[in-house]
């Protein structure tokens, strides 16, 4: 009769384990419920590399720097965009279950 040794299993599922939490991780940092620039209208990497700036806790992406200050302007003005759009998203996705 032979023994199979189980002792690779464990291994090669904490292997899986312990790179899923840096994709959880990094997932929950790229995670951004609108593909545009709430400031400019332009789409997120049309200019490059889109840029993340956190207010008061909200976590923001624009297409360029510049459009930061923009924002700093007038925070209100631009939030309430990035609510409705993040609204409008909530209920596409809740009419598509």
């Amino acid at each position: 009769m032979k023994i199979i040794s189980l002792l690779p299993y464990p291994l090669l599922l904490m292997s899986f384990l312990g790179c899923s939490e840096s994709s959880e991780e990094e997932i929950l940092d790229n995670f951004y419920p609108i593909d545009f620039c709430i400031v400019s209208g332009s789409d997120l990497g049309d200019m490059g590399e889109p840029v993340s700036y956190e207010h008061n806790g909200t976590l923001i992406k624009f297409c360029c720097k510049p459009c930061i200050p923009k924002f700093q302007k007038n925070p209100e003005k631009y939030l309430v965009l990035l609510r409705e759009e993040m609204e409008a998203e909530k209920e596409s996705d809740q009419n598509k279950t």
